[in-house]
């Protein structure tokens, strides 16, 4: 570790607040640093007297970037400037390293801090403790930003190296040098100056309604139809809403399918208007019909042999607005960082611009071009002449253009099972999973080396590492009899983020780009991984046909989830227009929005007119304003399998492309593909497809 540089200046520790009002829970405005008070165009001038003509623009330039962030508590801008401007070539290079791999050690560490911090959340290790949501909600690393601030690390950045906006990225990125790239990155994470005290209400707001989400499942044995049968095994505990979804993808081959997806799209109708009986949220104690919400007790001889202790609870109460309680907290600890943020001064435009890379109008672009596709009416009609019937709102998620959607949830069930009774089962078999994904033997066994296997005590993600010599974690769940088939299939997924994760860490050039350009790009590269998951288990050989279903498949899930990441997007918006609502008025709004994205795009070919079932992902509330990553993804996904059957040999390729680091989007894709993100090649692969 090469840390002890600038250990100097990084003991100048404490937080500031920042330039301007904020909402409540921020600092008051008498606690508002004054701002500095130096003559910038004589602190100009006299820089470019003593440096020369030729270090104008670079003086100019950063002088102004760390005028518009120092505080006057920080003491005399021009001494500094005077002090820590840097000229010459060799010594500006020897900091640019010297930051990197000390920044490289300071985020590993704090990640690697962060990451114990939330294991007892993040992993089934048993009940939790009173005190581990505590734990889960502590960030170690909110005070980082404001103490290199206050050690003046941050300013030596912005002085001596060029903050990009987004457009000059996207303008001249092309033609970025590696280094350019890494100075990019390496401003950026200074482009702003958000209090602790502020960041930390954000972890604190995350957390919680990521332990709200992870422990809200629902027991399917003691759900009832009308005739007051059980439709499910007994057991069967499913984590919304991806469990629940993915249990209503398993049911196409299912002789008695139709109704359990009807069950289940009951199920999360009252999710998301909050009629769910308080009582029958993760309690297999008490029996429940969905359709009429009646709630009774469960008969002894059907309560599982390890069913928690919970109370059995009759008045068929619903849950008070929680799921909005904590979306509208993710919403107010957000607000309180807009005003620090003056380049992207809300949540939405932070979510594209700053993380995105891509403007909102652009996204919703693509988005609403594959929702409007005169294309999708000629799939549904080939997904009703399979199903002969009619679709219905759980068509959503058809799964007959895959493999899987023609195979029990049994047999799927029995294979993974018997492969994988652990975690630790799962984690021996990666040397053979990624030979299997076209990796060479060496390959697979560093990669292999470099990842972990958890029990998820949710429904699993991705824990990516951020310092050379740790390691990313893959997390999954695994339930007593071992791993079903749908925490396998989750698991390839994560697996391609682990796998991504590896290469954009241990073989990018600079550490300062770690990672890809967005989440879109990781969630892209891991649909590579999660297409091939039968492949992978020996029940599915690509062929002609095969490929056919892909083109198929992937166009059906990107218009599925295409609305919902609309749905998402608009209740933020909503919320910035209603900035005091209550969670009532809250839930009120996202289910009208909800119901009118569907009745626009979905009910014209699925029916259920005026359903809110796009307001059901979880994601919603736990990670707000991601879920638009998914159907970017979908298309960016495409593009390189497009590129993949081209180039061939997926090891090499899925390297090559992973190890290009965080540039911007459409020169990443373009380095990657020889294009950039579209949604033209799915809806010309589609075309033609159909046309055959």
């Amino acid at each position: 570790m090469k840390r002890a540089a600038l250990f100097p200046l990084l003991a100048a520790l404490g937080c500031a607040s920042g330039p301007s009002p904020v909402p409540a829970g921020a600092p008051p405005a008498e606690a508002r640093p004054m701002k500095h008070t130096a003559d910038l165009p004589a602190l100009k001038a006299e820089l470019v007297s003593r440096h020369g003509e030729t270090q104008r623009a670079r003086i100019e330039r950063g002088v102004d970037q760390v005028a518009s962030l120092w505080h006057g508590e920080d003491g005399d801008l021009a001494a500094f400037v005077r002090e820590h401007f840097i000229a010459d070539e060799k010594q500006l290079d020897a900091t640019l390293a010297r930051l990197e791999t000390t920044f490289e050690q300071l985020d590993g560490h704090l990640h690697e801090i962060n990451t114990e911090l939330r294991r007892p959340t993040d992993l089934d290790l048993g009940p939790l403790l009173p005190v581990d949501p505590l734990l889960a909600a502590y960030d170690p690393a909110a005070h980082v930003t404001e103490d290199l601030f206050r050690s003046k690390v941050g300013f030596v950045a912005l002085l001596n190296f060029p903050l990009t906006t987004l457009a000059e990225r996207m303008e001249k990125g092309p033609g970025y040098t590696r280094r350019q790239w890494a100075e990019a990155r390496l401003t950026g994470r200074f482009n702003s100056r958000v209090p602790a005290e502020v960041r930390q209400a954000s972890s604190r707001a995350g957390a919680d309604a990521d332990l709200y989400i992870a422990e809200y499942n629902v027991w399917m044995h003691h759900l009832l139809d009308e005739q007051g049968r059980r439709l499910f095994p007994s057991g069967m505990r499913l984590i919304s809403h991806w469990n629940l979804r993915d249990e209503l993808k398993s049911r196409y081959a299912d002789p008695e399918g139709v109704a359990k997806q009807r069950m289940i799209v009951k199920v999360m109708e009252r999710i998301v208007t909050q009629s769910i009986p308080a009582a029958v949220i993760d309690n297999p104690r008490v029996d429940w019909n969905p359709f009429t919400n009646e709630v009774k007790e469960a008969p002894a001889s059907e309560v599982e042999k390890d069913a928690p202790q919970r109370p059995v609870v009759l008045d068929g109460k619903r849950e008070e607005d929680v799921r909005y309680a904590k979306l509208l907290a993710q919403f107010h600890a957000a607000r309180m960082e807009d005003p620090y943020v003056p380049v992207a001064p809300t949540a939405v435009a932070r979510s594209f611009e700053l993380g995105r890379e891509l403007p909102e109008a652009r996204v919703k672009a693509l988005l609403e071009q594959v929702l409007a596709s005169p294309l999708v009416p000629r799939v549904a009609k080939e997904i009703e002449s399979r199903l002969g019937r009619k679709l219905e709102p759980q068509d959503l998620w058809y799964a007959g253009f895959k493999a899987s959607g023609k195979l029990s949830e049994d047999q799927l069930n029995t294979l993974t099972r018997q492969r994988y009774p652990t975690a630790d089962a799962f984690a021996r078999d990666l040397p053979r999973i990624l030979q299997g994904l076209g990796f060479s033997k060496e390959k697979a066994a560093f990669l292999a080396a470099h990842i972990r296997v958890d029990a998820s005590r949710g429904a699993g993600h991705a824990m990516q590492a951020m310092r050379r010599g740790d390691f990313p974690r893959l997390r999954t769940r695994v339930g007593p009899q071992g791993m079903d088939y749908k925490g396998y299939n989750i698991a390839v997924h994560e697996l391609g983020h682990n796998v991504e994760q590896v290469f954009s860490l241990y073989s990018v050039d600079h550490t300062l780009l770690t990672g890809v350009p967005n989440s879109a790009f990781t969630e892209a590269l891991a649909f590579v991984f999660q297409a091939r998951d039968l492949e992978l288990l020996g029940q599915a050989k690509p062929d002609a046909a095969s490929e056919r279903e892909r083109v198929l498949n992937d166009f059906w899930q990107t218009w599925e989830i295409a609305g919902v990441a609309l749905v998402d997007v608009a209740a933020w918006h909503w919320l910035y227009e209603h900035p005091d609502a209550t969670p009532a008025q809250l839930r009120e709004a996202v289910v009208r929005i909800a119901r009118e994205t569907w009745d626009r795009y979905y009910a014209p070919v699925l029916g259920g007119q005026g359903t809110p079932l796009l307001g059901i992902y979880s994601h919603m509330i736990s990670y707000p304003l991601y879920l638009a990553d998914y159907p970017l993804g979908h298309l960016i996904s495409f593009q390189m399998e497009d590129h993949l059957k081209k180039a061939g040999n997926l090891g090499a390729e899925f390297e090559r492309m992973a190890s290009q680091g965080a540039l911007t989007p459409d020169v990443w894709m373009t380095n990657a593909t020889g294009a950039p993100v579209s949604a033209e090649p799915l809806l010309r692969a589609t075309e033609a497809v159909l046309a055959r």
